[in-house]
């Protein structure tokens, strides 16, 4: 075809010019429009490397055959690809109008799949039969539409979030009518949505009588942590646009955490002031610091149904008509293992008079891409994306903005791309992919025409750190395998193993996958039925399926210990402690996992760390007679008999029967002996002697004499006042 210079301009949509394609994506959609009244038939070109390949068309949408692509590719050898479409008079085969772009292959593949939420439209529709909402996750490079991994839930389904390592997927579920559930499930190639992974975010204060809903919540890079808007009120109304058919933003909540570890939910200081809405929190990829939208607390006007989280369209009606203005500006606040800390603003993304809200940290941690906008939140028309430094800085518009919306992004693994959704072509929201480079810039989108069913939205994408393959279905199981847990619950706090038992592997049968039945259940086989075998195995169970489970690694500990495996039973209580510093309840109270983890220590021989465990003992117990008489005798082995002293008469004054035992004495004169303080190792020598005789060891007794008579001989050496 021939390029003449004066045709009319025909408009090629996609691909963008300058658009970066990875290596490895598939072939991309061709789209483009005239004015012109020719384009009955159209004659598109792709060039590259001095090659030309040629293609007539009747649809103004056209995709290469992936043969046709691999030879571009291979022609290109890195330069650019030129993409020609012309519009041909269909009567005499004449060019009318013509357009070209070029765009560029990167060097790097994505290497990550994809998981997102196809939505029909209207909303409203979607919400009144939730079983047409469906999940896909797949790979972006195999140009065909990922299979669909959930559908048919029976209830709605909302926000979803996986940890850093992709191992768990979190996501909203309107659970038995209760619009605060939560689901945190394991990932793999059958999940199952139980109700034993299922929290819900109303027990944060219950007490209170307040609903609450959980909105866009966020679960933490570990793992460990969730969290959520609670104490929540928001618009949240239907509208008649299909492409926006729906107003959502919170006017008032605070933040919450849930840890999974104690299962304890607690407000995030920092973030939980009422008289603010907090909302919209992300987690930078260290998890120490936690971004989220704020604003002052819209004041409300009288409502028929105050307890109710969502405002009718009636209650929101001066948003909704009225045009009142609703801005967010982003704040950050130290995480503190859920401490909190002072919220401060992050500079480029507050104080501007625009909305800023949806920020994503970068995988190394330094950038924030956030959603900016004139007003509200999410779903907004004039939304664009824009990158600031991590920390605050001057805020720059991302160069892969489209004409109408451009939210829900998510950065890959690797943080080279971003993926985000836009309703550039359609009113059915469509995912886009964009190359990041190391100055946080951002080439022309490529359309992911080929991740979206038809007359369907895609929206809430997140790039999954696991193979493409590693989640194949995900099947709602709400049955009561939860219930089950329960009940084991009460039959062992009611001093019934059997039926605790029972109850247990009830629970089980049901969901195999029950973290706590399994840690439950391995405690009551190894410690009341003394099965080693049965109730290790289960104890093993709970850990890989959690591996942060402070409970199953306690448990663990402790059987490995009365094994005598010190050496393993080491890690599993060090790392218990470390995960629960302050205990949990009767069965797990501080004092005693210090104390045990200190045992393990003591029978390695590991003094220093004995010491410390020990002291961690005493700031809760300082009468406590075991742990002062092995303070004695670690300070002892230490060498340090100043010290040791005071803690072994605490130690006999709170336990009579620890006096019986030599082998603080026995230590104690040794230790004397290699100062060379002979009186004094006379004298602890002879009281080891006393006991060992009174305990019927009569060769340690006969041991402790010979040390003693050696004192006794050596201190009658020493000059008389000679200061030792």
């Amino acid at each position: 075809m021939e390029d003449p210079a004066n045709y009319p301009p025909l408009e090629i949509q996609h691909p963008i010019a300058g658009a970066v394609l990875p290596l490895n994506f598939p072939p991309p959609v061709v789209a483009w429009k005239t004015n012109t009244a020719a384009g009955k038939i159209w004659v598109t070109g792709l060039k590259a490397g001095g090659r030309a390949w040629w293609f007539e068309r009747t649809e103004p949408l056209w995709r290469p055959s992936a043969k046709v692509w691999r030879q571009v590719k291979a022609s290109a050898q890195g330069g650019p690809i030129e993409v020609v479409v012309g519009a041909l008079d269909g009567e005499r085969r004449r060019l009318k109008a013509r357009g070209s772009v070029r765009f560029t292959l990167a060097r790097e593949t994505v290497d990550y799949p994809l998981f997102y939420r196809e939505v029909n439209l209207p909303f409203v529709e979607a919400v009144k039969d939730p079983t047409r909402i469906r999940w896909r996750f797949g790979a972006i490079d195999r140009g065909e539409l990922p299979s669909v991994v959930l559908e048919n839930l029976p209830v709605c389904g909302n926000c979803h979030s996986f940890d850093r390592k992709g191992e768990f997927l979190a996501m909203d579920v309107d659970y038995a009518n209760e619009k605060a559930s939560y689901v945190i499930t394991r990932t793999g190639p059958e999940m199952r949505l139980a109700t034993s992974d299922i929290i819900t975010w109303d027990d944060y204060r219950r007490e209170d009588g307040q609903e609450t809903f959980g909105l866009l919540s966020q679960i933490s890079p570990d793992g460990r942590y969730v969290l959520s808007t609670v104490k929540d009120r928001s618009v949240f109304v239907p509208k008649p646009d299909l492409a926006f058919s729906q107003l959502f933003f919170p006017l008032k909540g605070i933040l919450a955490v849930y840890d999974r570890q104690t299962k304890q939910f607690s407000s995030l200081p920092g973030a939980d002031d009422p008289a603010f809405v907090q909302s919209n929190p992300t987690w930078s990829p260290d998890g120490q610091w936690v971004v989220f939208a704020r604003n002052r607390a819209a004041e409300l006007k009288q409502s028929p149904n105050p307890g109710s989280v969502l405002l009718t369209s009636d209650e929101a009606e001066e948003f909704l008509e009225g045009g009142k203005e609703f801005k967010y500006d982003l704040y950050r606040v130290a995480f503190n293992g859920g401490k909190g800390g002072r919220a401060e603003p992050v500079r480029g993304a507050s104080a501007n008079g625009r909305s800023n809200f949806f920020p994503k940290f970068s995988p190394d941690g330094r950038w924030l891409v956030f959603c900016q906008a004139s007003n509200y939140m999410l779903l907004q028309p004039d939304s664009q994306l824009f990158v600031i430094p991590a920390a605050g800085g001057e805020a720059r518009r991302l160069g892969c903005n489209l004409g109408r919306m451009n939210s829900w992004h998510t950065w890959s693994p690797d943080g080279r791309w971003l993926v985000f959704s836009s309703k550039a072509h359609s009113d059915y929201t469509q995912l886009y992919l964009t190359r990041i480079d190391e100055r946080g810039e951002a080439s022309p989108p490529v359309w992911l025409q080929h991740l979206v069913g038809p007359e369907r939205a895609a929206n809430i994408p997140e790039f999954v750190a696991r193979a493409p393959n590693a989640i194949g279905k995900i099947h709602e199981q709400f049955l009561d395998d939860y219930s089950f847990e329960r009940a084991g619950d009460q039959f062992f706090r009611g001093g019934d193993p059997d039926g605790a038992i029972e109850s247990y592997k009830r629970a089980l049968s049901l969901n195999p996958n029950n973290v706590n039945a399994h840690q439950h259940l391995g405690l009551l086989l190894y410690n009341v039925k003394h099965l080693y075998r049965e109730g290790l195995s289960h104890t093993q169970t709970a850990l890989r399926l959690d591996p942060h489970n402070a409970f199953a690694h306690y448990d663990l500990g402790f059987i490995l210990f009365s094994r005598n495996d010190w050496t393993n039973a080491l890690d599993h209580l060090a790392e218990a402690v470390r995960l629960l510093p302050d205990g949990f309840d009767a069965n797990y109270n501080a004092i005693e996992m210090h104390f045990f983890l200190a045992m393990t220590q003591y029978r390695l021989a590991l003094w220093e760390p004995c010491a410390s465990s020990l002291r961690a003992v005493l700031l809760l117990a300082p009468e406590n007679a075991d742990a002062n008489y092995f303070m004695a005798m670690a300070r002892v082995h230490l060498g340090d008999t100043q010290s040791a002293l005071p803690f072994y008469e605490r130690a006999i004054h709170g336990h009579a029967e620890l006096a019986r035992l030599h082998e603080f004495y026995d230590v104690l004169s040794a230790n004397y002996v290699l100062q060379g303080a002979y009186a004094e190792g006379l004298k602890a020598a002879e009281k080891g002697r006393q006991l060992a005789a009174q305990a019927g060891l009569s060769h340690k007794a006969s041991q402790l004499q010979q040390r003693a008579e050696y004192c006794e001989r050596r201190a009658a050496l020493e000059p008389a006042g000679q200061p030792r």
